[in-house]
C-alpha cells in the first residue's frame, strides 16, 4: 500500500494551515516511521483517502476495540464484538506529524454522527482515535479542540486507549482500487467501479463537503 504522486492541497485550520501531499512519487524513505489508528466509517474509504498523504506509507484496514478474538468482517457488522471498523496509518514522522494526521481525519468525516457514518449505520462505524502513548493522547486532544471550534458544533468522536488491531481480510485490504469482478446493482463491475459507486451512494464525499467546506481535504473543490 505505497503512495504515488498526485496534486498537493492545503487544509486551512483556523490559524494554523496544514499542507498535505496528497500524493507522492516512489516510496517513502523511512526515517521516523509510526503508527497510528482511527475509526472512521467505512474502512474502505479511509484508507483511500490516507493513502494519499505524503508521508504515509501504509494504510491498513483492520478492527479493534472490541473483545472478540481474531474477528470476522461478518460478526464485526453484525454487531456484539464491540470492534470498530478502523484501519493502522503507518507513516514517517519527519514527513508529517500525528497532530496533522488527527487533523485531517477529523475533517475527513462526520465527528458529529454517534451513530455510524453517513449511509452506516450501527457500532462498527462509529468514529474513535485510539492512541498508544501521552504524545498521542496531546495531540488527538488538541485536534478535537480545533475540530471542535472551528465547526462551532459538539464532537462526538471519543480519544479511547489502543487495544489489539486485527487485520481485516484480504479482499478487504486496498479494495478502492482492486480489478477483481463483483456483483453490484449496476452489474458486474470492478471493486474499484464498485467502490466508487458505494461511496457516492453513501453521501460520504458530500456530507464532508457540507460540514468543512474548503477545509474538507479529500474533497475537489
Amino acid at each position: 500500500m505505497t503512495t504515488v504522486s498526485r496534486n498537493i492541497k492545503t487544509v486551512a485550520l483556523g490559524a494554523a494551515i496544514i499542507v498535505a501531499t496528497m500524493m507522492q512519487a516512489g516510496k517513502v524513505e523511512a526515517r521516523d516511521m509510526q503508527t497510528i489508528t482511527v475509526a472512521g466509517g467505512c474502512f474502505w474509504c479511509v484508507e483511500s483517502d490516507f493513502e494519499k498523504v505524503r508521508g504515509v506509507s501504509e494504510v491498513t484496514s483492520g478492527y479493534t476495540g472490541g473483545t472478540t478474538a481474531n474477528p470476522t468482517y461478518r460478526q464485526v457488522t453484525g454487531g456484539g464484538t464491540g470492534h470498530y471498523e478502523a484501519v493502522e496509518i503507518r507513516f514517517d514522522a519527519d514527513q508529517i506529524s500525528e497532530r496533522q494526521i488527527y487533523d485531517l481525519f477529523f475533517r475527513s468525516v462526520d465527528p458529529t454522527d454517534a451513530g455510524g457514518q453517513f449511509c452506516d449505520r450501527g457500532d462498527s462505524y462509529r468514529t474513535a482515535i485510539f492512541v498508544s502513548n501521552s504524545a498521542q493522547q496531546q495531540a488527538a486532544q488538541a485536534a478535537l479542540a480545533a475540530a471542535q471550534s472551528e465547526l462551532g458544533r459538539q464532537i462526538v468522536t471519543p480519544i479511547l486507549a489502543a487495544s489489539t488491531f486485527y487485520e481485516a481480510e484480504e479482499y478487504h485490504q486496498d479494495y478502492y482500487k482492486g480489478q477483481d469482478r463483483v456483483v453490484t446493482r449496476r452489474g458486474i463491475k470492478t471493486e474499484a467501479e464498485a467502490y466508487a459507486f458505494y461511496r457516492e451512494a453513501c453521501g460520504r464525499d458530500a456530507r464532508v463537503e457540507q460540514l468543512w467546506g474548503s477545509d474538507a481535504p479529500f474533497i475537489n473543490h
